[in-house]
C-alpha cells in the first residue's frame, strides 16, 4: 500500500472530551492495513492499491472448462519474448501501468475513534475485495446485479463490484463516512461499467425499515433514498459486508437489517467477510474471540443442514452459513497482508 499524506493535524495528546459537559474518552484505534504510514497525524490521507484484473473466463458447458476470454477470445498464442545474444529476456521497463492492472485510490483515516471505524480501511475489506475479482473473472453470478454494500466504509468493494453489476447501493451510517466513500466513488469513477449506477446512501442498521423517503425536494439529505431506490433496493440479490463485526450489539442490529432486508423477493445471498479479533476476559480467563462466537451463534452450518435433510416447510425461519475456502481464492490486490484470522461467510436467509 503506497500512503500519501493528504492533510495534517497533530493527534490530541489526551482522551478527546465532548463540550456539552459530558466526559466521551474515545480511544483511538489503528488498522494493522495501516503499518508504514505516518501514524501521528489525523485528517485523511490518499492510499494507492495495485489491482490485478485476470481476464476473465467463460464456461464452456459441453466440454465443463473454462476457455478464452468474457469476449469468447482463446488464449491460443503464445506470448513473445524478446531475448539477448547470451539468451537472456530483455525486459522492457513500464512506464505505464500493464492492461491487466488498475491503481485505486482511497482516502482513508489512519487513525479514527470506535464510531468512525469506517473511515480506516480493514483487512477483510481487502480480501473481500479479492473474492470479488475472483468470482467476476471466473463468472457471471454478479453481472447485471442489483447489489447493496453494508456498512460499506471506504467503499472499495462496492466500487470493484461496479465493474460489472447494474446498481451498486455503497450504504453506511454517519455523514463523515458518507462524505469520505463519496469523494472515493468520484475519484475511481473511470473503474465502473459505463452503464452502471452506483449510489451513497445512508442506512442505520438501528433504525426503522424501510429506510426513510424524504418528503419533498428541500428536506432531503445528500444520503437519503428515493422511493424509487428503496423498491430497487428490495430487488437487490447480491449483499456483500466486511468488518462489521466486532461488538454484540451491532451484530444484532446487523442481523436484524439482514432478516428484513434478505425477507425481500428475490432471494438473496451474503458475502461476509470478518476478522477474529481476540480478548482477554476476566470471565473465561483466557484470550478469545467473544465477538466472533456471538456471530456464528446467529448462523446455521448448510452442511449441518443438508445431513439433517431440513425440512423448510417445518423449520423456523434462520441464517444458512457456509465458510468460503480462501486457499482457492488469488490475491489480486497487492500490498497487503491477510494474516489467518480473515474469513469469508457465503450466508442465505431461510424463510
Amino acid at each position: 500500500m503506497e500512503c500519501k499524506e493528504d492533510e495534517e493535524e497533530p493527534l490530541p495528546s489526551s482522551p478527546q472530551t465532548t463540550t456539552g459537559g459530558e466526559s466521551a474518552e474515545e480511544e483511538q484505534v489503528m488498522s494493522e492495513v495501516h503499518l508504514g504510514c505516518p501514524p501521528f497525524h489525523s485528517g485523511s490521507h490518499l492510499s494507492h492499491f495495485t489491482i490485478y484484473l485476470p481476464p476473465r473466463k467463460v464456461y464452456d458447458c459441453n466440454t465443463g472448462t473454462f476457455a478464452g476470454t468474457a469476449k469468447g477470445e482463446l488464449n491460443s498464442t503464445p506470448p513473445i519474448f524478446n531475448l539477448d545474444e547470451d539468451g537472456d529476456l530483455v525486459l522492457t521497463r513500464r512506464r505505464k501501468p500493464p492492461k491487466d492492472q488498475i491503481i485505486i485510490t482511497i482516502q482513508h483515516n489512519i487513525t479514527s475513534s470506535i464510531p468512525r471505524v469506517g473511515l480506516q480501511i480493514w483487512r477483510a475489506e481487502l480480501v473481500l475485495a479479492d473474492f470479488v475479482l475472483h468470482m467476476i473473472s471466473m463468472s457471471s453470478i454478479f453481472d447485471g446485479k442489483i447489489a447493496v454494500e453494508l456498512g460499506a466504509g471506504t467503499g472499495l468493494v462496492g466500487m470493484l463490484l461496479a465493474h460489472v453489476a447494474k446498481t451498486v447501493f455503497i450504504t453506511d451510517h454517519g455523514e463523515e463516512i458518507l462524505d469520505n466513500c463519496a469523494k472515493n466513488v468520484n475519484t475511481n469513477a473511470g473503474i465502473f461499467h459505463q452503464n452502471a449506477q452506483i449510489h451513497v446512501r445512508e442506512l442505520d442498521w438501528k433504525d426503522s425499515w424501510p429506510p426513510q423517503v424524504a418528503e419533498d425536494l428541500q428536506s432531503k439529505k445528500s444520503y437519503a433514498w428515493t422511493q424509487k431506490e428503496i423498491e430497487e433496493l428490495k430487488k437487490a440479490s447480491v449483499l456483500l459486508a466486511a468488518d462489521v463485526i466486532y461488538s454484540d450489539d451491532l451484530t444484532d442490529a446487523f442481523f436484524s437489517t439482514l432478516e428484513r432486508l434478505m425477507s425481500e423477493n428475490p432471494e438473496k445471498v451474503l458475502y461476509l467477510a470478518l476478522e477474529k479479533r481476540y480478548n482477554f476476559t476476566l470471565d473465561d480467563l483466557d484470550v478469545v474471540a467473544n465477538g466472533y462466537s456471538h456471530f456464528r451463534s446467529y448462523l446455521r452450518d448448510v452442511d449441518d443442514a443438508e445431513h439433517n435433510e431440513l425440512d423448510s416447510s417445518s423449520s423456523s425461519p434462520c441464517f444458512l452459513g457456509k465458510q468460503i475456502n480462501l486457499t482457492e481464492i488469488p490475491k489480486y490486490v497487492r500490498e497487503y497482508d491477510r494474516g489467518n484470522d480473515v474469513e469469508i461467510w457465503e450466508i442465505k436467509y431461510q424463510h
